[in-house]
């Protein structure tokens, strides 16, 4: 403020010195500026001459005390002037003052508002022109009336010079401003010419598309941008030299990023096309947005139209299971016999993943860990495998897990060996070779499954990217999600999958799992209460839970459930979320729990875990369908251990 204050008087000393008058009025016609001759001039008390002051009182004292003659009408003569000075036009004039003084009168108007007027005593000079009027008879009238006219026109050029002058420094200031706002906005703003050459460019084109020229004025849009881009753009370009304004998007080859292009016709005065303007922006993420709002709605209408065909395809799967796992039950049955049903089992789990998968569509995945027979499972692998295998392949499965059972998702693992064997197999082709299967425990720590064969071995590009989703080596074979599917089973179970090249040839592909192992205890026989309104359901899971020792007692609806509830000694409530009638098994167990019931909960659903009713089940255990023995003992177990 001090720096502001001392500029500020040092420059009024300096218009203090000026032998002229000077002032300068703002737009709303207040004195802003003026300098003690100004005053000493007019003889202006303070008021009129301090920042501030109106012109139109101060024009008002000056008519008033006969600066201007005598007026009729005072308020008429100050309207006049007050309208004159709102009209901001340069002008120059010369006038007597009352007391025999002559002035002149030279005024600019300011850019931004406003004017500034120069007054100064010509007195002197006038009684010179007069005093070589009346001694210079040699010179004509004629001449000295035209010298007269020459000064004064002179003048008025002056003034004018002056006023274009600071025109043409506003006007540059301008254009540096803009010139500086364009060069900063996050876009290419340009314009070209009918013959689509630049005339003008913000020098953004390299940020908007990588690898492009920035100094473009001169040069043809197809020499700044290339030919492919130029003839993407090209049509565009002909409607706005048609006068018509289109906006559009293209994919810039070179980068890969998405850019926005707006054109808009140039016009002139008489509406004829000289150019276009050209806007071009980023809109990379904005299009990635877009097309992940368009995926997740699609998303949501693939949820919606197989929800209903996923609930019913579990509890399908569900009583299949259970049935399947009775007659592996039943004494002497063939071998032949029991593979079949081993085999039923297993695609029947493999149902079971498919339906995650379809449940993936609107939530995440869910790992059902249940205590395994790695063995039986990699026999069961086996069995649907090798049908697929051509001629000449072998499979060879070689398991050096101690005995016992291990907590796993069997179905999930199954399904991705699967894959990994079906790759396996592509890898190797009709020309015979073998897949290895390899299982060991790496000692108490980590279950380590691998798969190699005899073929030529991973690319380098698949080593290093054979994990991404969708990328595939098979061309238009290939979904590129099997390695995907492997590596999100991987991670999800708590392990990891590493790609390798054996040294004596052919790929190697290794998962680690955490080893858990299943818990040895058996479980005392319970009292179960099973709420379940189909038939065939309830009879396949009454059967479950009778094998593994637990007496049932049966309900088919909620208020069914209700009733039988306080039967004494009632250790577990199983229970299908959705009930014919009203309330839900999630109702069923918020009312155990207002009651102080000693029964556990555990809740069963083919809903997927991102379905809406499910997520209010909160901390209850659930258990989804379909699930077999195994996997209806394990949620017991946790639910009853908890």
């Amino acid at each position: 403020m001090e720096r502001e204050d001392s500029r500020a008087r040092l420059t009024q000393a300096g218009l203090n010195l000026i032998q002229q008058a000077l002032s300068i009025y703002d737009r709303d016609l207040r004195l802003a500026v003026c300098n003690r001759r100004f005053r000493e001039m007019f003889d202006l008390p303070e008021e009129f001459a301090s920042p501030g002051a109106r012109f139109e009182d101060t024009i008002r004292y000056l008519v008033q005390r006969g600066e201007y003659g005598r007026v009729e009408d005072v308020e008429a003569a100050v309207r006049m002037r007050v309208e004159q000075a709102r009209a901001f036009r340069p002008h120059y004039m010369e006038r007597t003052r009352p007391n025999g003084r002559t002035i002149s009168v030279e005024g600019s108007p300011l850019q931004q508002g406003g004017w500034v007027t120069v007054y100064t005593d010509i007195t002197e000079i006038k009684a010179q022109e007069a005093l070589l009027r009346a001694r210079s008879a040699e010179l004509s009238e004629q001449v000295l009336a035209h010298a007269e006219r020459l000064a004064q026109a002179n003048r008025e050029l002056a003034a004018m010079n002056a006023a274009l002058e600071e025109a043409k420094r506003e006007l540059t200031e301008m254009e540096a401003r803009t010139r500086l706002v364009t060069e900063m906005m996050p876009a290419h703003i340009a314009h070209v010419g009918r013959d689509l050459r630049y005339t003008y460019s913000n020098r953004r084109l390299s940020a908007v598309m990588p690898g492009s020229r920035s100094d473009i004025i001169g040069l043809s849009v197809a020499e700044a941008l290339g030919r492919p881009t130029f003839e993407r753009i090209r049509p565009g370009l002909m409607r706005a030299l048609a006068g018509q304004a289109n906006v559009f998007e293209i994919t810039h080859d070179e980068s890969g990023r998405r850019i926005r292009i707006a054109l808009t016709p140039d016009r002139d005065v008489q509406g004829a096309v000289q150019g276009v303007y050209i806007l071009s922006m980023d809109v990379t993420e904005e299009a990635q947005a877009r097309a992940a709002l368009t995926q997740t709605a699609k998303r949501e209408l693939a949820a919606k139209l197989t929800s209903g065909l996923a609930h019913d395809f579990a509890n399908l799967l569900t009583i299949i299971l259970g049935l399947q796992g009775r007659l592996l039950r039943v004494r002497d049955l063939p071998p032949e016999a029991s593979d079949l049903a081993q085999a039923t089992l297993s695609a029947a789990r493999r149902g079971g993943a498919l339906l995650d998968r379809i449940a993936a569509i609107s939530g995440p995945r869910e790992i059902r860990p249940a205590p395994t027979d790695l063995p039986a499972l990699l026999e069961e692998l086996r069995i649907m495998a090798e049908p697929s295998l051509p001629e000449g392949v072998g499979l060879d499965i070689l398991c050096f897990v101690p005995p016992g059972a291990l907590m796993l998702d069997p179905g999930s693992l199954q399904d991705a060996l699967l894959n990994l064997v079906l790759n396996a197999r592509d890898a190797v082709g009709p020309g015979g070779g073998r897949i290895t299967i390899t299982a060991r425990a790496m000692g108490e720590t980590w279950l380590e499954i691998t798969v190699a064969d005899t073929g030529p071995g991973f690319s380098p590009e698949a080593l290093e990217r054979g994990l991404d989703p969708f990328f595939t080596t098979k061309g238009g074979g290939g979904s590129g999600l099997g390695l995907s599917m492997v590596y999100d089973h991987a991670r999800l179970m708590g392990g990891t999958v590493r790609l390798a090249n054996r040294p004596e040839g052919g790929a190697l592909v290794t998962l680690r799992l955490p080893l858990r192992r299943a818990p040895a205890e058996a479980m005392r026989p319970l009292l179960v209460l099973l709420v379940e309104d189909d038939d065939d359901i309830r009879a396949t899971i009454r059967e479950m839970l009778r094998a593994q020792g637990h007496s049932v007692v049966e309900a088919a609806t909620h208020a069914e459930a209700e009733d039988l509830a306080a039967l004494p000694g009632l250790d577990l409530v199983l229970s299908d979320i959705n009930l014919a009638g009203r309330g839900s098994g999630i109702d069923l167990a918020r009312r155990l729990k207002q009651r102080g019931h000693a029964a556990r909960v555990v809740l069963m659903t083919a809903l997927p875990p991102g379905d809406p009713l499910r997520a209010q089940a909160g901390e209850i255990t659930v258990l989804t369908k379909p699930f077999d023995a195994a996997a209806l003992a394990a949620a017991i177990s946790q639910e009853m251990a908890a």
